[in-house]
């Protein structure tokens, strides 16, 4: 599987673009998947800042996650158009039956799949080989499109989880 990120993600846009990411809680179809690309298109088509449109990008990564992306170079992002992304991520759950807001169903890479694990199985996980310390995890956390390019996939031994790790071993 290719993780080259840069070649998905506008170059055009600053760095510190505001980054939200929405995982699935599980693999979207074929289908479904340019459904929701088409979704995500209108949504940044019509997406506005107190009248202002916003210079935004949204699409679905992995078949799995939503990266919605804002730069604010131009014009700030309010509540209200922060709400208006939240909305469409809504939308997408109630369509498709997912859950999109679990923040406590983690993803990691294993044997070039996105895998699932609830946070209260990640020793569990690591104990029976499932995941290693060098195992890729989607930080879904980062706040930028700088951090999203270096730190959305990394090992857990590199994410907030080694800590977790540590202090259960």
């Amino acid at each position: 599987m290719t993780i080259d990120l840069k070649e998905h993600i506008p170059d055009n846009f600053d760095d510190n673009s505001r980054v939200w990411i929405y995982q699935s809680s599980r693999m979207f179809t074929l289908g479904e998947a340019f459904e929701i690309e088409k979704m995500l298109a209108d949504f940044v088509d019509s997406w506005q800042t107190h009248g202002t449109p916003v210079k935004g990008y949204a699409n679905l990564f992995f078949g799995q996650f939503v990266v919605v992306m804002a730069d604010e170079t131009g014009a700030g992002v309010s509540g209200c158009s922060t709400d208006s992304s939240v909305r469409v991520i809504k939308m997408i759950e109630q369509r498709f039956n997912v859950k999109m807001f679990d923040r406590l169903n983690l993803a990691f890479l294993v044997k070039d799949k996105v895998q699932l694990l609830p946070l209260s199985q990640l020793q569990y996980g690591l104990d029976n080989n499932f995941i290693t310390a060098d195992t890729i995890y989607f930080n879904n956390t980062v706040p930028t499109k700088k951090e999203l390019l270096k730190n959305w996939l990394l090992p857990i031994k590199k994410s907030w989880l080694a800590k977790r790790i540590a202090a259960s071993s």
